[in-house]
């Protein structure tokens, strides 16, 4: 059953793609705010609607909106290669294997974290949306390393507040091509959508605030080994941002790696790795600290651009 919306187009959107407005308007994606406009949902001022207009203020949107999925559902499912690294009563903390997703989501039927947990037997806080239920952070499906996902109430709405506040450290290895200039540095760039591109990130202007430290630790001759301290956590921050500067992390195709040095590598992904992770415990205060070595794939990288100065 289909759900027909009737409003007057804010000033605030004055000018605005009509699909880029609809996706704010109504918490969509801007790729099923245009699958909507295609479909023929969409009227503007009584006219037939089309992607890129741009919106005037006052103007009369209709948009029929399709009955809402059902809510997704975590499966209970044992994952390959994911480590406990740490757990009690309030807290597990995870190191993530490659091709596993923080939690369920539409058009991923893959391994999740959160399938992984409940397939163990452990328990996890009910708080968040059904199919996130204890996740304060996400690393990318291809991305490894360290996860932590709240087990109690209490800890995870001290968890969410740690994240907003900024008082924990996540800090990433990453192996990006060729050689930042200067060697330690700070990228301070917005991250919206990709302009044209919904299915990736972009730094644009008006985006949401993004901020990377980091900093030289190995230099190769056609890469850099990196250790990154995220002070946001913006979804792809650090290669959105090691590709606006022009060094993206190796074999991170989407965002413009050379696939014949990733080729040459043995890599499938992205030379990118949660190896450090700090935050106050929720129930006791204590600074914890948990460390995590890069997996097999990424260290067989490492050790052939050491072996042949690649």
């Amino acid at each position: 059953m289909s759900d027909v919306r009737s409003l007057e187009v804010p000033e605030g959107l004055e000018g605005e793609r009509l699909d880029a407005g609809l996706a704010r308007l109504f918490g969509l994606s801007r790729t099923r705010a245009a699958e909507l406009v295609a479909e023929g949902a969409v009227q503007v001022d009584g006219a037939e609607a089309f992607k890129s207009m741009r919106l005037t203020a006052g103007a009369t949107l209709v948009v029929e909106l399709p009955e809402p999925p059902a809510p997704l559902e975590v499966v209970p499912l044992a994952v390959e290669g994911m480590g406990i690294v740490w757990s009690d009563d309030d807290v597990v903390v995870v190191d993530k294997p490659v091709g596993v997703a923080a939690h369920p989501s539409p058009g991923w039927s893959g391994p999740t974290v959160i399938g992984g947990l409940a397939g163990a037997g452990f328990r996890i806080s009910t708080s968040g949306a059904a199919e996130r239920q204890g996740v304060v952070h996400r690393l990318d499906v291809g991305t490894t390393g360290l996860m932590v996902v709240a087990k109690s109430e209490h800890a995870y709405t001290v968890l969410k507040d740690a994240f907003r506040h900024r008082t924990v450290e996540k800090r990433y290895a990453a192996v990006v091509q060729g050689h930042p200039d200067p060697s330690t540095g700070t990228v301070d760039a917005p991250i919206g959508r990709h302009p044209r591109d919904d299915w990736r990130w972009a730094v644009v202007a008006g985006g949401r605030e993004s901020v990377t430290h980091y900093s030289t630790i190995e230099a190769f001759r056609a890469a850099t080994l990196l250790d990154i301290e995220l002070e946001t956590g913006r979804t792809h921050q650090i290669r959105v941002h090691m590709s606006a500067l022009k060094h993206p992390c190796v074999g991170d195709l989407t965002y413009g790696a050379d696939p014949t040095l990733a080729a040459r590598l043995g890599l499938t992904r992205q030379w990118l790795h949660a190896a450090r992770l700090s935050f106050d415990h929720p129930a006791t205060g204590e600074r914890v600290h948990f460390e995590s070595p890069p997996p097999p794939d990424l260290a067989h990288a490492l050790d052939v651009l050491r072996a042949d100065g690649s």
